[in-house]
């Protein structure tokens, strides 16, 4: 008998499961913010590896099983299906949705079309979608166009919404369990962070760390294991073009436990606790670590330049004359664990007992006894002028003398100790001639000074570097 895998017309077609029982979800992380948008047009990115098991019943000989319900985003060339010692994997073939929605990944298969009075239309082989009708072929194998339809029933499998797997099989008659696994995009997670300052004396803070787990792969995971990855694998990417899905809000239980962490290859992974539900269209939210509470240094920086060299001494006067942007308000605390990318929030509590938010930065993979630094915002109480109070050129001695002062004002209510970074930039070879106060750190490409700004006053730095070459540079 002639096995045909593009028109099915010499296998029985049988039914399966609606749905997979308690499937295992490795889940990688993802910086799509598409992906976490709460918008209703989702994107193919983010990436996940699907175990899970159907309940198939087998005729015997050679037949073709449907399997739907499948994510929507499926990777279509990476599908493996293993029937064990039941049946033989002769073929198989993947209908995705597309836009062209449920029906698309239901051609080939068997339907019934009715009419808006109930009344059957069509009877057959589902061979063709467009904008206005259905295509059906009847059992006299005459193709009939078919229009004005209310309902359409599927034969076979639960016409669930997604992709759907055809597999030709030579197998026993009987019951059998497929183990499915494919990956699938639409699936990816990234940890959010919140760090509370707690007290007003000193720095210390407590850091919450949750796992935000986002599914707009095109079908929903019920009682689902999920083991997240931390880390960059790298991946190939096809553009599988927009699909259409409305976003649901996701009510996840709380896993009685954190995550249990180990090495997987060059990354980290983060089994969760118990199983999930993961609707689709959703972000579910569960504990990553334990609270933590932890020292921390706050800093204000007010910087002007980079680290740049020119390819020869600058010496015009205009050049690096002001600069500076405003002062910056930044968080510093050592990591207690390791920290996968995400999101930090720092948030402080106001005089009314509210937790309000201080300021948010995306942080890299960092990992454990590691600095984490996060930019916070301008301070507002904190302001600074720069302003250029010597500069002489000598040419004969190749000399560059420039010196700069700095005025700080603090409004707020409490004293400040602000850190000034300066990058003296018009040429590398340099030394500090004066300084009204002694820098914190100096270095080839930096000078950096912590001035002390009292509640309400001003403070500043007055300070002259002086430049020196060679003739070879000229």
């Amino acid at each position: 008998m002639r096995l045909d895998l593009l028109v099915l017309a010499m296998t029985a077609i049988v039914s399966t499961i609606a749905s997979a029982a308690d499937p295992a979800v490795t889940i990688y992380r993802s910086d799509s913010d598409a992906l976490f948008d709460s918008g209703n047009q989702p994107v193919a990115d983010g990436h996940a590896i699907v175990h899970e098991q159907r309940t198939l019943s087998l005729a015997g000989g050679r037949e073709t099983l449907v399997v739907d319900g499948l994510p929507t985003m499926l990777d279509t060339e990476a599908v493996a299906v293993d029937f064990g010692t039941a049946a033989r994997v002769l073929g198989q073939r993947v209908m995705s949705a597309g836009d062209a929605g449920l029906l698309a990944a239901h051609r080939g298969e068997r339907v019934q079309v009715f009419g808006a009075d109930g009344k059957p239309l069509a009877d057959g082989t589902l061979v063709a979608i467009d904008g206005s009708g259905l295509g059906i072929r009847g059992p006299n194998g005459r193709i009939s166009y078919v229009r004005d339809y209310a309902r359409v029933e599927f034969a076979e499998g639960s016409g669930l919404p997604g992709s759907t797997l055809q597999v030709a099989v030579d197998g026993k008659s009987g019951s059998a369990k497929a183990t499915l696994t494919y990956p699938t995009s639409g699936l990816g997670w990234r940890a959010a962070y919140s760090a509370l300052l707690l007290g007003d004396d000193g720095c210390r803070l407590r850091l919450d760390a949750l796992a935000s787990i986002a599914n707009r792969s095109g079908r929903d995971y019920a009682g689902a294991t999920i083991k997240l990855v931390a880390g960059s694998p790298n991946f190939a990417k096809y553009d599988r073009g927009p699909r259409v899905m409305m976003m649901k809000a996701a009510a996840a239980p709380a896993p009685e436990a954190v995550p249990e962490q180990s090495s997987l290859g060059d990354y980290r992974s983060y089994a969760i606790d118990g199983a999930l539900e993961l609707p689709d269209a959703s972000v579910t939210q569960v504990p990553l670590y334990a609270s933590d509470e932890l020292a921390c240094e706050r800093r204000w920086l007010y910087e002007t330049g980079g680290a740049w060299f020119p390819p020869k001494p600058m010496l015009e006067p205009e050049a690096w004359q002001n600069g500076g942007g405003p002062v910056q308000s930044q968080l510093s605390f050592v990591a207690a664990e390791n920290l996968p990318a995400g999101n930090l929030r720092v948030l402080a509590r106001d005089k009314d007992g509210r937790t309000e938010l201080l300021g948010e930065n995306r942080i890299a993979d960092i990992a454990k006894g590691r600095d984490v630094k996060v930019d916070l915002g301008v301070a507002f109480d904190l302001g600074a002028t720069r302003e250029r109070t010597t500069f002489r050129v000598d040419k004969a001695t190749r000399e560059l003398e420039e010196g700069f002062r700095i005025a700080l004002t603090n409004s707020g209510e409490r004293a400040r100790e602000v850190t000034l970074r300066e990058h003296p930039n018009r040429w590398r070879a340099w030394t500090l001639v004066s300084s009204s106060a002694k820098p914190s750190k100096q270095a080839p490409d930096v000078l950096e000074f912590r001035i002390a700004v009292p509640a309400g006053g001003k403070a500043t730095l007055d300070y002259v570097v002086k430049y020196h070459w060679s003739p070879t540079d000229d």
